[in-house]
């Protein structure tokens, strides 16, 4: 660990500790690696001195794959680990319906092994910026689970679940939507809205998919009332019945924040993902009525908070990065835009509509 003067900093030089701003906010996140932008950035923000790594080394690429160039040409891209173990939940998880229309048994301690080398790499999610590709309704589905597992597993973190939960609560995101399996296939891959009478159809999975679970000695409770209740909501509002908070399951409502979120952020084959920053607004405003305000605050918190440097699209079409964030606006982070600072807590009016690879 190496302490040095903001003027000695270079790019590529990796940060070991958080950088505060004067005021005590977060500024970068530690294992950020400085950019030529960073260096006005921390200027600007009158930071002296951080704490470096003393020596950079890189690691290897231990795997590569063959992609397509806009151009046509062949080139090289690493396949990170995260990446590599996600593909195979989603895979092992495709399987999982045809098994219970056969009444086979849901393979549970592969599927807790699949996650547990998932979670080997989860440093590697950014819930902003990582975004699967998929070309239809049933690959949605497949990636909203494992996405809302992942999220699910996070957030017990964040809230302060012991440790003996923290699978347990990514099964039940895992396997939340699993009574789709007996719900009619046209529903799940009708490309647009539902009928009336298929969203009473739909909302059966809730039910369906308690009782595949609930005989499931390896399943806690939590994890089989997720898939009852994660569409209920404190004041009472959700279904299937219509519970209010007090009576709803603490995995539920963990659940419930994840699913929201990758509800909106995913792409569907009838309408375009929303902005992460959009949808956090949302679930924000819904916090004091419809999901677990505690959950969801911390949420928005730990997710915003190590984006600086992600670059956006602004409502005016205006490309910019964001630079700073502030503690009590967190969805409405400082945007550079040509050297020129859009504070977004002010200039109301406008908001982020894209996260931009």
């Amino acid at each position: 660990m190496v302490s040095i003067k903001i003027n000695q900093l270079k790019m590529g030089d990796k940060l070991i500790e958080d950088v505060l701003t004067p005021l005590g906010s977060t500024l970068f996140a530690k294992d950020r690696v400085i950019s030529d932008r960073d260096l006005d950035i921390l200027t600007a923000f009158m930071v002296t001195k951080v704490q470096i790594a003393a020596s950079m080394t890189e690691e290897p690429i231990k795997k590569e794959e063959i992609v397509e160039a806009k151009a046509g040409a062949k080139v090289i891209a690493p396949v990170s680990p995260f990446i590599k173990e996600y593909d195979k939940m989603v895979e092992m998880l495709r399987n999982v319906p045809h098994l219970i229309l056969a009444n086979q048994p849901i393979p549970l301690m592969d599927i807790r092994q699949q996650l547990e080398k998932i979670f080997n790499h989860i440093s590697e999610y950014n819930l902003i910026t990582f975004a699967p590709a998929y070309i239809n309704n049933i690959d949605y589905v497949m990636h909203k689970s494992v996405l809302t597992s992942l999220t699910s597993y996070l957030l017990a973190q964040w809230v302060g679940f012991p440790q003996k939960d923290w699978m347990q609560i990514a099964l039940a995101g895992l396997l939340m939507d699993i009574g789709n399996a007996r719900i009619d296939g046209s529903i799940l891959s009708k490309p647009g809205k539902l009928t009336d009478s298929e969203k009473i159809d739909m909302k059966k999975h809730t039910l369906i998919g308690y009782q595949i679970l609930r005989n499931i000695t390896a399943l806690n409770e939590g994890v089989k009332l997720a898939a009852l209740q994660h569409h209920e909501r404190v004041d009472g509002s959700g279904y299937p019945n219509g519970f209010d908070g007090t009576k709803l399951h603490p995995y539920s409502k963990i659940v419930a924040v994840a699913d929201i979120y990758h509800a909106m952020t995913l792409n569907k084959v009838y309408r375009k993902p929303l902005s992460p920053y959009l949808v956090m607004e949302q679930i924000q405003s819904d916090a004091f009525g419809k999901l677990d305000p505690v959950y969801v605050r911390i949420f928005i918190e730990k997710v915003t908070k190590f984006n600086t440097g992600t670059k956006v699209k602004l409502s005016d079409n205006r490309i910019g990065e964001i630079v700073f964030f502030e503690r009590d606006y967190p969805t409405r982070p400082w945007v550079s835009i040509n050297n020129v600072i859009v504070n977004l807590t002010i200039e109301r009016n406008l908001y982020i509509t894209e996260v931009l690879q």
